[in-house]
């Protein structure tokens, strides 16, 4: 057992100012996946800071009429909210396809952005990992793959970023809000986590001492031609091998606008800027959608074990815009 103090923060402000002070300090929440590291070791903090009754547990319009998501607001909470499942419906169905109910009951917006980018490495002690040990080598490589990156991964990591929710958030624009020592700042989603390069200790752009406070969603009009598509092994408790969040406007024919998000493939949410590329201005064809998503796909780099997921990103990205058009089966 690990001993590690535990304080309960008043308010944001001192929240921040005491984890600044501390360098193996961390914030706890609901805790879902900060818990489990701490049981299996993986995860030793000095101390614990319980921000889980500060004032951020609300979802609120905003003047230009998007919306803010309180960093407190329960998963369950978030996927049940009407103005969310009417104008940003892939967001709901990407919540509902995570965890189980209890653990979204538990589980905060911000905690659920902050999972830690992993595979069966990082979280065994008994094996080196570079996310854990920096230098320490990666066995991922040569060992058990099938559910790992093909795209955006380095040498030192080949992890894959769990959360649904941030694929869903990526693909809407979000953007994250964040109280730190130096004061607040606004992040957009797609530029919220790092690829793992040579640190792939380093989930995130977050310093030491930041805290996420909100996320708020713009007005975007085509999130409600929206749905959030996820393959994995089993219906329930799973992350995925592949999931794609979409959102697409098509007027006589011809995409107008889309925004497009894969999970399961990368590090980090995977924005599918390539893909959205091709597919702006062109006309909404399921010969179109395979270009599109070919193109996305044309850089991936599998390994033996997880090569079957570049045929399936493409066929489940393909599916889930025939679908907003209306010609899926």
């Amino acid at each position: 057992m690990n001993p590690f103090r535990y304080e309960r923060a008043h308010d944001a402000s001192s929240a921040v100012a005491l984890l600044a002070q501390e360098p193996g300090g961390v914030f706890l929440a609901g805790g879902t996946n900060l818990v489990d590291h701490l049981r299996l070791g993986v995860r030793q903090p000095d101390l614990l800071i319980d921000i889980s009754h500060l004032p951020f547990d609300r979802i609120e319009p905003l003047p230009d009429g998007g919306v803010r998501i309180g960093a407190l607001v329960r998963n369950s909470d978030l996927a049940a909210d009407r103005t969310i499942r009417t104008r940003y419906p892939l967001l709901a169905q990407a919540l509902l396809a995570g965890a189980s109910g209890q653990l979204r009951n538990l589980a905060t917006t911000g905690g659920n952005l902050l999972q830690r980018t992993r595979c069966v490495y990082f979280q065994d002690i008994t094996r080196p990992c570079n996310k854990r040990i920096p230098g320490s080598g990666c066995p991922a490589r040569q060992g058990y793959h099938r559910e790992l990156a093909i795209l955006g991964a380095s040498e030192a990591c080949i992890a894959t970023h769990p959360s649904d929710m941030a694929v869903a958030l990526v693909a809407l624009d979000a953007v994250v809000r964040v109280l730190g020592p130096q004061g607040e700042r606004a992040i957009p989603l797609t530029d919220f986590y790092r690829l793992p390069g040579e640190e792939p200790q380093r989930d995130t752009v977050l310093s030491h001492g930041e805290l996420i406070t909100a996320v708020d969603l713009p007005p975007l009009a085509l999130a409600t031609r929206s749905h959030y598509r996820k393959i994995r092994d089993r219906a329930s408790y799973a992350f995925a091998l592949v999931s794609v969040a979409a959102a697409l406007d098509v007027t006589d024919g011809v995409v107008r606008d889309v925004r497009i998000a894969l999970g399961g493939v990368a590090p980090r949410p995977w924005r599918a800027m390539k893909a959205e590329a091709v597919l702006r201005g062109a006309p909404a064809t399921e010969e179109v959608f395979g270009r599109a998503a070919e193109a996305e796909l044309a850089e991936a780099q599998p390994l033996p074990g997880n090569a079957f997921k570049v045929p399936l990103a493409r066929n489940t990205l393909v599916r889930t815009l025939l679908d907003l058009t209306g010609e899926g089966v």
